[in-house]
């Protein structure tokens, strides 16, 4: 049978095509853009959208597990329920649903907000399904290199409670374990949740005093100004997006990204292998 990856040609999707298919799958990948479909030999291409249901339902055929990842955009949580109506009309049961973690507890944050209201329909409706929680993703940084390279400061508001960022890789290799483990299942396993987290949890100043001892030189942390951090957003993506990145930058300063115990030997074990640190992530980008 064959797996459905959604969101294929983004930095989370590759992942998971890609350690789907180094595990030997049937994976196919939906994708609005064939032309960035550069996945390794073997792998399926179709062409479609998550609000375009005829595409959903020709790509969905044959399909027995979905990967469902939606992009930040104004409907996100249409897309998602749209998907997942699809998905069971073709008869399928083994999901894996790529939330965010404390989406339960950032409620008014609107990206946040919509993957726990899907996480409610999966929930209620009874999918078979693994809900996976990353953090804060780690590839993030690699937007603001410029800005911390040029000027020696750190610009993200991230404040004091502490991040546990997760690299995408780590991300994408959790999601395909899963996968293939409800694939492989001889009956419908239960619904679960896994927090994806890495292995440390930092703050404004851990990370920058990590850009420092990786770049030779200090760099700072000036703080946690959301309203501009909201302004220098909307250079490049649109106002509501902004507005939204805020929001979420505000539960940072009063919440932070904290694990719960035991999730970082959860995935260790999950991986056979420790988690990617950050101080390594930061190394990479800026070799």
């Amino acid at each position: 049978m064959t797996i459905l990856v959604t969101g294929a040609t983004g930095n989370i999707g590759r992942n998971v095509v890609e350690q789907l298919a180094k595990r030997g799958a049937s994976v196919r990948a939906l994708v609005r853009d064939p032309s960035k479909a550069n996945f390794p030999g073997g792998v399926e291409v179709v062409q479609g959208d998550l609000l375009d249901v005829d595409s959903l339902r020709s790509a969905m055929k044959g399909v027995s597990t979905l990967f469902l990842l939606n992009g930040v955009v104004a409907d996100e949580y249409t897309q998602a329920l749209i998907a997942l109506n699809v998905a069971r009309e073709a008869g399928i049961e083994r999901f894996v649903y790529l939330s965010v973690i404390h989406s339960d507890r950032y409620v008014n944050v609107p990206h946040f907000a919509g993957k726990f209201g899907v996480e409610r329909m999966i929930e209620h409706m009874k999918l078979g399904a693994t809900i996976l929680r990353p953090a804060y993703y780690m590839d993030n940084e690699i937007t603001i290199k410029d800005v911390v390279t040029g000027y020696g400061i750190y610009p993200m508001p991230i404040g004091d409670k502490g991040l546990a960022m997760i690299d995408a890789r780590d991300v994408g290799e959790v999601a395909a374990i899963e996968l293939i483990r409800r694939e492989q299942s001889s009956t419908s396993l239960p619904l679960d949740y896994i927090n994806v987290v890495g292995p440390d949890t930092l703050t404004g100043a851990d990370a920058a005093a990590i850009w420092s001892d990786v770049l030779g030189r200090t760099i700072t942390f000036p703080g946690n100004d959301t309203a501009g951090f909201e302004q220098n957003l909307r250079q490049f993506m649109p106002s509501w997006m902004a507005f939204d990145m805020r929001l979420m930058a505000e539960r940072f300063l009063t919440e932070g990204m904290v694990p719960d115990t035991g999730d970082v030997a959860r995935l260790t074990k999950l991986l056979g292998r420790p988690l990617r640190s950050y101080r390594d992530h930061i190394a990479q980008i800026t070799a």
